[in-house]
């Protein structure tokens, strides 16, 4: 998708941006590339700074209702410090790398409703101007893969993604928020959890596995536990992930600190209930998918997906013919 946006601070005849990015899903920690494509004005003019900035689209509720709104959580300058002439066009080339916790908005092509975007600001003669969004598509490292299709060959379906706002307690967490991928209980797990929450903390060498099973009434302790595991992000694929997390989800479920880890693991803690996350609202575009819906992954192990609602769209497609209209109503 190119987006433009008219400075609107510069007034009728100002220079316009398009921001492009190169097709295909991008990796936490990996790579971003596209242009700038900038197209000059009635006049020259001085271009200060090219920033682009990483943005999470969020969903939250307040006690006034829910809400919608976006966390910028990385920037970038590309360019700056040149003279855009008049009607000239002009590109700029980019390269530039994700955070290791950038959120995965898919899974091998299926939309997990978490929703990414990249704005691109433009500073000329003093003023700041922010484009709209390009929406941003993230693919899991292979170890998150791996992890995710050991859940699903255990039996574990898919129900919805979000990001919540808040602070993983002992975990070498960097954003301001953390993803939750939430899964239904796997049958030989049910009579003991509802529903598991994975988080994952990728960095440069390792890779944090957060587990919170909310465990059924009448268990002892009961409420959710949340236990953290962290193992070598390079891990050998050929590992026998199933037995591995299967354990995980054993000690998850009982509530207890784990034993005889295997030695790759660097750190393993179970919390109890509200000990290990700190929130602030609700999640963060987990209204974009809605229950389970039937729709098989395929990909991800026997993972059932819930069905994608395309709620995204303010943020993506029609701003710019709004903004025109009001442009020309005013």
């Amino acid at each position: 998708m190119v987006l433009k946006k008219l400075l609107g601070s510069l007034g009728v005849g100002g220079p316009t941006v398009d921001t492009v990015l190169e097709p295909g899903a991008a990796t936490p920690g990996g790579s971003l590339t596209g242009q700038v494509r900038l197209k000059g004005g009635s006049a020259d003019c001085t271009i200060e700074q090219i920033t682009l900035e990483l943005v999470a689209v969020i969903e939250a509720e307040r006690d006034e209702g829910e809400y919608e709104g976006a966390v910028t959580f990385a920037h970038f300058a590309v360019a700056g410090g040149f003279v855009l002439t008049a009607e000239a066009d002009h590109s700029i080339p980019f390269t530039v790398t994700l955070p290791w916790e950038t959120p995965v908005t898919e899974l091998h092509g299926q939309d997990l409703g978490v929703v990414l975007g990249v704005r691109t600001e433009l500073a000329v003669a003093g003023a700041r101007d922010k484009g709209d969004l390009d929406r941003l598509t993230v693919t899991a490292l292979p170890a998150q893969e791996a992890v995710l299709e050991a859940l699903g060959r255990l039996g574990f379906g898919f129900r919805s993604a979000d990001l919540e706002l808040g602070h993983i307690r002992g975990s070498g967490q960097q954003l301001p928020f953390y993803q939750e991928i939430e899964l239904s209980p796997a049958p030989q797990y049910a009579d003991r959890i509802s529903e598991i929450e994975v988080t994952f903390l990728a960095g440069a060498e390792t890779l944090e596995v957060v587990l919170e099973a909310d465990k059924r009434a009448g268990l002892h302790p009961e409420g959710d536990t949340l236990s953290r595991f962290v193992i070598g992000r390079h891990e050998s694929l050929d590992r026998d992930w199933v037995t591995e997390v299967d354990g995980w989800i054993r000690t998850a479920a009982a509530g207890r600190p784990p034993h005889d880890t295997h030695e790759t693991y660097g750190a393993s803690e179970t919390y109890g209930h509200g000990e290990a996350r700190t929130h602030s609202g609700h999640g963060l575009g987990g209204a974009a998918a809605a229950g389970a819906a039937g729709l098989a992954v395929g990909v991800v192990g026997g993972m059932v997906a819930a069905e994608v609602v395309d709620e995204e769209g303010d943020f993506f497609e029609g701003d710019e013919d709004e903004e025109e209209e009001g442009d020309e109503e005013g």
